[in-house]
């Protein structure tokens, strides 16, 4: 889509004022004390006279169809489709980000850029490409969190499914306003130390800890993805220590997507993450006894395969977004009549192509 330098500015949600016309954002874990005229670390809510405004209420920057796996969701209605959206914005400074020309200028203080989208257009032209669902991605949906609100309650109104896919770094109170409306996430559980957050993201582990099992109480569909980043978070202890967190905190059948890192934005001097390296990720998670571990961003490695968690049956096959059913009736397990974790696992056709 292109994009111009129009965008909204309306009152935002979820913040309380202090003293001498500062206010605190209560959007994220950042809980960001913004004076006046001055923007939080996102760079898309802004002070003005003492009232928090949202530069992105309806300023779509990114639009696309996509495969749901694409998110990656592989336990969400296989083989639909489902029309992503972002914004400009973000609340981390990750220096691999992949999206970082939505990401980051806002957080230099440049111009908000992108098209205003009124939540009833987005729903009408998510049913006429025939989606599924709507996804709230791209940069992250928590600082267009008012833009998530508007459209996610016209969609489901209109029988479609919400999806975000997110760094993880909310505060309750946004997580909990959305509880009603979100179907389904993947989170980016980005490493298992305070250090890589700290010096990576501009962010903390402890919160994305925590809102991993506040959205698994929530009753979301919940999927994890981790970039394996060579020589920062892939070392065996770190990957089991991630693989436990799963396992106990969030459920054996949270599936875990691993993936394959490329050289971008300022990190430039690590090379892709070798394939052995993503197997042996693949194995940790499934001698920690999750039952669905995916591997990302390169084929013939391992875990590309849906399988059942009772007896180890191949289920879903896939090949780029390609997904064929070969072992299951009615969202179980034709072999042993496990019924297959997810949602939508019933819908899927003998063979979805996406």
């Amino acid at each position: 889509m292109s994009t111009s330098l129009i965008c909204s500015t309306d009152e935002a949600r979820l913040w309380k004022p202090l003293k001498d016309a500062k206010i605190q954002c209560r959007l994220c874990a950042h809980f960001c004390v913004i004076a006046e005229n001055e923007r939080g670390r996102c760079g898309v809510r802004v002070n003005r006279q003492g009232r928090l405004y949202t530069l992105v209420r309806d300023t779509v920057a990114a639009l696309n169809l996509d495969p749901v796996e694409k998110k990656p969701l592989y336990h969400y209605f296989p083989g639909t489709k489902t029309l992503s959206l972002g914004t400009m914005g973000c609340n981390l400074s990750c220096s691999f980000c992949q999206n970082s020309s939505l990401s980051q200028p806002p957080r230099r203080g440049e111009a908000v850029r992108g098209e205003r989208m009124q939540a009833e257009v987005v729903v009408d032209l998510a049913l006429r490409s025939k989606a599924a669902s709507i996804s709230y991605t791209y940069s992250e949906p928590t600082v267009f969190f008012e833009l998530v609100e508007n459209v996610a309650t016209r969609a489901r109104e209109r029988g479609l499914g919400n999806i975000i896919v997110s760094n993880g770094f909310q505060s309750r109170e946004c997580l909990e306003s959305w509880g009603p409306l979100i179907d389904a996430a993947n989170i980016d559980l980005k490493a298992f130390t305070e250090g890589f957050y700290k010096d990576i993201c501009g962010a903390r582990l402890q919160p994305v800890l925590d809102n991993l099992k506040t959205i698994r109480g929530l009753g979301w569909w919940l999927e994890v993805t981790t970039l394996l980043i060579p020589g920062l978070n892939d070392e065996p202890g770190e990957l089991r220590a991630m693989a436990d967190f799963i396992y106990r905190e969030l459920g054996p059948q949270t599936p875990w997507h691993l993936s394959r890192f490329h050289p971008d934005h300022t990190m430039l001097d690590r090379p892709p993450t070798p394939p052995q390296t993503l197997k042996k990720a693949w194995e940790v998670g499934k001698e920690a006894g999750l039952s669905h571990v995916y591997v990302g961003n390169i084929t013939g490695v391992a875990g590309e395969a849906t399988e059942c968690s009772r007896c180890g049956t191949p289920l879903l096959l896939r090949q780029g977004f390609h997904v064929r059913n070969i072992g299951m009736d009615d969202g179980a397990c034709r072999a042993c009549g496990a019924p297959v974790e997810g949602q939508g696992m019933k819908t899927i056709p003998l063979e979805a192509t996406t």
